[in-house]
C-alpha cells in the first residue's frame, strides 16, 4: 500500500482538509478512494481533498499518515506531481490575452468559449489543453515548420489553425467524431459574426480534421501537429494525459475503453509518420513513439 494522506492542515469551506495521494498510481489513488466513498468532486489532479473529520477514518483503513513535506517529497519521487503549469486556472490570464488579440473586439465570446472549456466533467480535455495546443503552434510557427507533404504555412494558413484550436474541443461530450462536429458548427455559429465566410468554412475543415488527424495541406498540418504533441510528452506527464483520458471517457467500462483505446494506438502506431510538419516531426516523433508502444503493450496485457 502506497496511499499516503498528510494533517489536515488546508483551510476551505469552514474546516480544514488533508491530501490524499498515492506515490505509485493513480489508479491506486482512485481505487481506495472509491472503496472510502470519496467522490470525484474531491480530485484535484494528483491528490483528493479529504475533510478533516475523515482523517482518522481513512488511516485505519490503510492510508499511510506522514507530514505534508514527505507526502510532496513522495508524490514527487514517484513522478505523480502535477506541476502548477499544468492546472488548468493557471493559464486563463494568458487564454483571455490570446484571444483578444486574435479576435478583437468579440465582447463576452471568451467568456462563453472558456466557459465550455472549463466543464466540471473536463480532466485532459480542459483549458490546459487548449493552452498546450496554442503554444504548440507558437512553436511550430517560430520554426518556420513545413509540412513534409505541403508548402510552408502562410500567416493565414496559421491564424485559421488557430482559431480552429480554440474551438477544436468546445463541445465535449466523449463520442469521437460527434464532438469534433458539434464543435465545427458552434465555431461556425460563432466565428460567423466576426470572421468572413472563408475564413469560417477553412476553421470548419480543420476542426473537423482533428477528428482523423489526417491533414491535407500545411493550416491543417500545424494544428494536427499541436494536438498531438501531448504523445510526446515525458513518462510521468505521459501517464497523467492517459488518466486524464480515461476520466474524461468514464461513462465508457473498463473493457471498452481499452478496446476502443488499443484500436487508437494501433492506428496511430501503423502510420508512417505521425507528425506532418519538419519540426514536429524531428522534435516529437520518436518520444510519442516510445510512449504509444509502451501503453500499447500495457492494454494488450490487460485484454489478455
Amino acid at each position: 500500500m502506497s496511499v499516503l494522506i498528510d494533517p489536515p492542515l488546508w483551510p476551505a469551506h469552514g474546516t480544514t482538509f488533508s491530501h490524499l495521494v498515492s506515490d505509485a498510481s493513480l489508479e491506486e489513488l482512485h481505487a481506495f478512494a472509491r472503496a472510502a466513498g470519496l467522490p470525484d468532486r474531491a480530485f484535484d489532479r494528483d491528490h483528493y481533498d479529504v475533510p478533516a473529520r475523515r482523517h482518522a477514518e481513512l488511516v485505519e483503513a490503510g492510508a499511510e499518515s506522514v507530514s505534508a513535506t514527505e507526502l510532496t517529497r513522495r508524490l514527487i519521487a514517484g513522478g505523480l506531481r502535477v506541476p502548477a503549469r499544468e492546472r488548468p486556472d493557471r493559464h486563463d490570464a494568458w487564454l483571455r490575452r490570446d484571444f483578444d488579440r486574435l479576435v478583437p473586439g468579440s465582447g463576452g465570446l471568451i467568456d462563453d468559449l472558456l466557459g465550455r472549456w472549463a466543464g466540471p466533467e473536463r480532466h485532459y480535455h480542459d483549458r490546459r489543453h487548449l493552452a498546450q495546443v496554442l503554444r504548440g503552434l507558437d512553436w511550430l510557427g517560430a520554426r518556420e515548420a513545413e509540412s513534409s507533404a505541403h508548402a510552408a504555412a502562410t500567416p493565414a494558413d496559421a491564424r485559421s489553425a488557430r482559431l480552429a484550436a480554440w474551438w477544436h474541443d468546445a463541445v465535449y461530450d466523449g463520442v469521437a467524431g460527434a464532438d469534433e462536429a458539434a464543435s465545427a458548427s458552434l465555431a461556425a455559429e460563432q466565428l460567423g459574426r466576426f470572421e468572413a465566410n472563408g475564413t469560417v468554412r477553412r476553421v470548419e475543415e480543420l476542426i473537423l480534421m482533428t477528428a482523423h488527424h489526417e491533414p491535407q495541406d500545411a493550416a491543417a498540418a500545424l494544428l494536427s501537429d499541436a494536438d498531438l504533441r501531448v504523445l510526446a510528452r515525458p513518462e510521468a506527464s505521459y501517464r497523467r494525459y492517459v488518466d486524464d483520458v480515461r476520466r474524461d471517457y468514464a461513462h465508457v467500462s473498463d473493457a471498452d475503453f481499452a478496446a476502443g483505446r488499443a484500436a487508437v494506438l494501433r492506428a496511430l502506431l501503423g502510420r508512417d509518420r505521425l507528425y506532418a510538419t519538419r519540426a514536429g516531426h524531428e522534435a516529437w516523433e520518436a518520444a510519442a513513439r516510445a510512449n504509444l508502444e509502451a501503453e500499447l503493450l500495457g492494454l494488450e496485457q490487460h485484454l489478455g
